[in-house]
């Protein structure tokens, strides 16, 4: 199902601090990515994400809240697809921060497109961190 829940979003700000000082991360232009396996068995959702557009870059806050709502559409559209199945396979849970780095607003077909990839390289950056069985 294609829905974006309260449960996949990452309000805690002891997660947040926890996230950026022990954080992996890697860049695939347009995103920054940093993540770390979430140790709380309580969470209800495989992966809880972070969005970040900097103010520094994108001065209005109109334009911020557009770039936002086109990542959170295109993660809400493809997460089932690219990124749930490697986790529940794995019985893996993660807490993940998307930054956007670049200086221009891309179209939803762009970026869903840059998404899809940064899915990818993140499901094989976890696939990498798992002990090998």
């Amino acid at each position: 199902m294609n829905t974006f829940k309260k449960e996949e979003r990452l309000c805690s700000k002891l997660l947040i601090n926890e996230l950026l000082q022990n954080g992996s991360s890697f860049l695939l232009y347009p995103f920054r990515i940093t993540w770390i396996p979430s140790s709380d068995n309580s969470q209800v959702s495989s992966a809880q994400i972070l969005i970040s557009v900097s103010k520094k870059r994108f001065k209005r806050a109109n334009k911020r809240n557009r770039v936002k709502r086109l990542i959170r559409e295109a993660y809400r559209l493809n997460k089932q697809s690219l990124l749930y199945p490697f986790l529940s396979q794995h019985d893996f849970r993660i807490v993940f921060m998307c930054s956007y780095i670049g200086n221009d607003i891309f179209t939803f077909e762009e970026l869903e497109k840059k998404l899809k990839l940064m899915l990818i390289r993140l499901s094989k950056e976890i696939g990498k961190s798992l002990p090998n069985d």
